[in-house]
């Protein structure tokens, strides 16, 4: 079946938001302000905005721009596209763009599902090409062409996709709540590592573990990685409770010799030390060796008094993971936590018996939550085929 093509700015009406500046002196507690719609309002759970955090002064709409119920907003830099339905009114800045339509022409749920599509990602990655940053511009936008099946055929499709949308959020759902079980099996049977209220005796991390360092980029930056090789580990890598593969880099024995001091060893626990990602924490798997870190890791290697999946969900907790931040955030100039607060860090220290036992339900929860990743991993690679399908005609 052949759809016609038809560019987005005859769709939508696209434009740019728009910030008062100094934005913080527009900020209101008032109730009677205007809703402020930030990215920070958006969710990865969710394909509508609902509600704000913040509102701006009704003075500062004239240098804003308003959005209302049903209108699309795209990401325009950084994470760009990514597609949100509103069901509030507002205003927003310049990091969204808006997309308002005619609902006569206009599905939601496939336009949501079309706009966030790898179809239309790769269409908006080649206008973002060779930016700095990467930015969608709205003019450019209005020229990208889409499939515009009549109404009944958009709503058809859409059911279809949602359906399978709803499968793949289930599977998202049960791995969460995998990762809130084992912290609360974590909190039940040691307490909180800060407070201690199980008063278990403590230790800083200089004495608990055998090595405590991170790395560094080699010469060249992404241009030095090769295809295979010795894996060098960075912190878009490390992510909580989860090793991630995508995008893991590749260095050669001459350049591994030079960051001969930051050896990786399966179970190392890996702490991301600086940037946006800075306390991320999880262990090293056997499958990435051999192996380095840069030097926005740091390896921390268990000595024979503590476990070392105790100590990767003691840093993850709550209360540890407010501490480790807020020592980042005492940086002069960036976000970093260095050698020696993490060498002070004191934790708690219960019995080695103890700890092994919930090693061992870690270990079990952790093989049930790898295969709802895998299941995970098909079911989007099936959507995305399903995708492809719907916006070419053929689903």
């Amino acid at each position: 079946m052949s759809w016609p093509m038809v560019p987005l700015g005859d769709i939508f009406e696209i434009a740019r938001g728009g910030s008062p500046r100094p934005i913080d002196q527009y900020i209101t507690d008032d109730p009677d302000g205007v809703n402020w719609i930030s990215i920070r309002d958006a969710s990865n759970s969710s394909k509508y905005i609902r509600k704000t955090e913040k509102k701006i002064l009704p003075s500062g709409v004239s240098k804003s721009r308003r959005v209302k119920p049903g209108d699309f907003l795209l990401t325009n830099s950084m994470s760009f596209g990514r597609p949100y339905i509103l069901q509030t009114s507002g205003c927003i800045h310049d990091g969204w763009l808006v997309l308002s339509s005619d609902k006569e022409v206009v599905d939601q749920d496939y336009f949501y599902h079309l706009l966030g599509s790898d179809f239309i990602y790769r269409k908006f990655a080649l206008l973002a090409a060779g930016a700095v940053v990467k930015n969608l511009n709205t003019d450019l936008v209005k020229t990208v062409s889409v499939p515009l099946p009549p109404l009944p055929e958009q709503r058809r499709i859409a059911a279809i996709l949602d359906k399978a949308d709803a499968l793949r959020a289930k599977r998202r759902l049960a791995i969460a709540k995998l990762d809130q079980l084992l912290q609360s099996v974590f909190l039940e049977m040691f307490g909180d590592p800060v407070t201690n209220p199980k008063g278990w005796p403590r230790a800083s991390l200089e004495e608990l573990a055998t090595k405590i360092g991170s790395g560094a980029t080699p010469t060249g930056g992404d241009e030095s990685y090769k295809a295979s090789g010795i894996s060098l580990i960075r912190s878009l890598n490390v992510h909580d409770g989860d090793f991630r593969w995508p995008k893991l880099a590749f260095i050669d024995d001459d350049q591994a010799l030079k960051l001969r001091n930051v050896i990786v060893e399966a179970d190392d626990v890996l702490l991301n030390i600086t940037g946006a990602s800075v306390a991320r924490v999880c262990r090293a798997p056997t499958q990435v060796l051999p192996a380095r870190v840069n030097q926005h890791v740091s390896i921390i290697r268990c000595g024979t008094r503590i476990k070392p999946a105790y100590l990767e969900h003691a840093l993850m907790s709550p209360a540890m993971k407010i501490q480790l931040l807020g020592t980042a955030e005492s940086g002069a100039t960036r976000q970093a936590i260095t050698k020696a607060e993490i060498e002070r860090l004191e934790i708690s220290l219960p019995p080695l018996d103890l700890q092994s036992r919930f090693a061992a339900v870690e270990k079990a929860v952790v093989s049930q939550r790898d295969r709802f990743s895998d299941a995970m991993r098909k079911s989007d690679a099936a959507f995305s085929s399903l995708q492809g399908c719907a916006f070419s005609g053929t689903l």
